[in-house]
């Protein structure tokens, strides 16, 4: 497996010299600068690889070329928009890049309730507390007939969290849900986020999966043609938030996505964290049924909570078999190797707890902080070398 690292850019506090030495030879990083739906500029990929390069590392994925809501809705100006997606797809693979993760989902993206989650160890992880989102939701957004969404008991267990709540931590909630993590074209009020979303509960899960379809219709022959292999990332959480449409869920859910374009560009992401956060996918039966299609993955684990809520756990321990999954992936491997395809899998070490030297930055980025990257890495490199030895 190849052994990738998420770098923003040169405003990161974790400089390439860092990443370089934490053993890893790949680099996955975005255009952050580059307003979503604007077309990435080729002169702006090669002085980003170059910059990479210089480092002694490869620039093997974006993570990510974000695609605008409205292509998502298919209203507005998408048709400009995707044209603008093909555009960069092409500059992505001129730039000799192969893999480009994504994202579909509605409104917001990965989403957590709480940033700086204590553990025993006395450091901190990302944590998703269904009752704290359920209080805000329906308590503090207000959305309508939110309430539908969630059991009695658990609106009954949020309207006690919310009547303790003081305003600090009323807008600190709101802060890590909607403020402070990428929603598409940026951050959202509460007026905005629930028109936003409206527009897609009216659109329905069949609606959104089509629009699916049809974006990768349009985009995937681009890819094929300059050598780019797309693969969509799971939602995250895995299941329904603000009762918004999920179409990246579910095993069944990839497999719609991967037999309505059947093209070796049209792939997947397997985000061991995201899928794994729900307890009926089977992280290695999706690697044997999808596995020519795998062409990026995050390895981090979670621990999960009978009413939906998760934290996010040691790569090695938590719910998910880490060194199970990573065998079936070293696996998939060795069947390409075989058929002669040279196409290691890039994996990086997705998130890790913010630790002891770092936890009074104000710098680091919830999720990736250096030191709890460079443990969940030496791990993962320990599984991955003592499963290569022991074939």
């Amino acid at each position: 497996m190849l052994e990738t690292w998420r770098w923003f850019d040169s405003n990161d506090p974790i400089s390439l010299k860092k990443i370089a030495q934490a053993g890893a030879s790949g680099i996955v990083s975005s255009l952050n600068e580059i307003p979503t739906g604007d077309v990435w500029p080729l002169d702006n990929l090669l002085v980003r690889k170059s910059m990479i390069e210089e480092a002694g590392l490869t620039w093997d994925v974006v993570e990510s070329i974000p695609v605008h809501n409205d292509i998502k809705t298919r209203t507005g100006d998408f048709e400009k928009l995707i044209e603008n997606y093909k555009q960069s797809i092409v500059n992505v693979g001129n730039a000799g890049i192969k893999y480009v993760c994504y994202n579909f989902m509605p409104v917001v993206d990965w989403t957590r309730t709480n940033l700086d989650y204590l553990l025993e160890n006395t450091g901190s992880a990302l944590r998703f507390d269904m009752v704290d989102f359920v209080a805000y939701d329906v308590y503090i957004l207000c959305r309508k007939n939110a309430s539908a969404s969630y059991s009695d008991e658990l609106i009954a267990e949020a309207k006690a969290y919310f009547e303790r709540m003081s305003e600090e931590q009323v807008s600190m909630l709101e802060s890590n849900i909607i403020a402070g993590l990428p929603g598409g074209e940026g951050s959202y009020t509460r007026e905005t986020i629930k028109a936003a979303i409206e527009e897609f509960i009216a659109l329905g899960e069949d609606g959104l999966r089509a629009n699916l379809i049809k974006f990768l219709a349009e985009i995937v022959p681009v890819a094929e043609s300059v050598g780019v292999n797309m693969c969509i990332h799971p939602d995250d959480p895995p299941f329904s938030l603000f009762g918004l449409p999920r179409v990246v869920s579910t095993q069944d859910d990839v497999r719609k996505i991967l037999s309505g374009i059947d093209s070796q560009s049209n792939g997947l992401t397997l985000c061991a964290g995201s899928f794994g956060a729900r307890g009926d996918n089977n992280l290695e039966d999706m690697v044997k049924e999808f596995g020519s299609k795998i062409h990026f993955v995050h390895l981090r684990n979670v621990v999960r909570e009978d009413n939906g809520s998760f934290y996010e756990a040691e790569h090695l321990d938590g719910d998910n078999d880490m060194v199970g999954l990573i065998d079936a992936l070293l696996q998939e491997e060795s069947k390409r190797r075989e058929k002669g395809i040279n196409m290691p899998i890039p994996m990086r070490p997705d998130h890790g707890h913010l630790l002891e030297d770092e936890s009074a930055s104000p710098n680091v980025k919830p999720g990736y902080s250096y030191l709890g990257r460079l443990k969940g890495l030496a791990e993962l490199r320990g599984v991955i070398h003592a499963l290569s030895y022991r074939k």
